[in-house]
């Protein structure tokens, strides 16, 4: 009997070795990349290209601030936060109402429109790059940040329905039922009772919305020329450029988004059902 104990306690600490190990692997495969860009942006150039590296190099904001003083790239970035949000905002006051429809009402053919909200993101943006540029052209939409933030909303918007919709599928209808029974109306029923529940899975909707907008540069090379945003803008600039320049654009690009995920990262919390922190 204490042998067969053993023996079980021995494959729990197996089991949990295993699932530490697998996680820790993880982590690093995340982490180290992002360790090793903000640590050569922060290098200065000739500790970029010098070899071995230091783990804790000594810290020069040269890079970051030559970058920061090429002319448009604030601008760029201003520009790249102002259509991610746009198109943050566009995603969730579109794609939620159509997910709720989605959740609560049955019709023929529902299971066929989902994957047909789907497939809208087989086109490939370059086919569509050219009639997009024409039609914005006659509306007077081109090259600006309106026209863009539409842009990266389409390519956002199916991701949004269907997250809500698996969202607002989990939710019971009876809770609605007994806010109509006290007296609320639907309207009520939705911003008092459902969506406080749905707050934190839009929430990742909306995070998932902001990245795709963030990290899209097709649209915004092809769509704009003065009012670029700042991934096209260093796609542009840094082809040709320095490695240590490199490595402090793509600085530029992953920190913005890095905070805007430690800023909401409670509610992200809050849908894994982790306590915040």
């Amino acid at each position: 009997m204490n042998r067969s104990v053993l023996t079980l306690a021995q494959r729990q600490r197996r089991t949990r070795l295993i699932l530490v190990t697998g996680a820790s692997l993880v982590c690093l495969w995340v982490v180290l990349p992002i360790y090793f860009l903000i640590a050569n942006a922060l290098s200065t150039p000739e500790a970029v290209n010098a070899f071995p590296k230091k783990w804790i190099p000594a810290v020069d904001m040269g890079s970051i601030q030559y970058l920061l003083a090429y002319e448009g790239v604030l601008k760029s970035l201003l520009n790249s936060l102002a259509v991610a949000v746009m198109t943050m905002v566009g995603a969730i006051a579109l794609g939620a109402p159509a997910g709720y429809a989605l959740a609560r009402y049955e019709f023929k053919g529902k299971g066929g429109f989902r994957m047909l909200i789907m497939l809208t993101r087989a086109f490939p943006l370059p086919l569509l790059a050219l009639p997009l540029t024409v039609y914005f052209i006659r509306l007077g939409i081109d090259d600006s940040l309106m026209g863009l933030a539409l842009v990266h909303t389409m390519l956002a918007l199916p991701f949004s329905v269907l997250i809500t919709y698996s969202l607002f599928s989990g939710i019971p209808v009876e809770l609605e039922e007994a806010a109509w029974v006290f007296g609320c109306n639907k309207l009520q029923a939705f911003t008092r009772v459902v969506l406080p529940l749905a707050l934190p899975g839009m929430v990742a909707s909306a995070v998932f919305a902001f990245i795709i907008s963030w990290n899209e540069v097709f649209a915004a090379s092809v769509l704009t020329v003065q009012n670029r945003t700042l991934t096209a803008l260093l796609l542009q600039s840094l082809d040709y450029a320095p490695l240590h320049l490199k490595f402090a654009g793509g600085a530029l690009l992953v920190l913005p988004a890095a905070v805007f995920m430690f800023l909401i990262r409670k509610h992200m919390f809050a849908m894994w059902g982790i306590s915040n922190r």
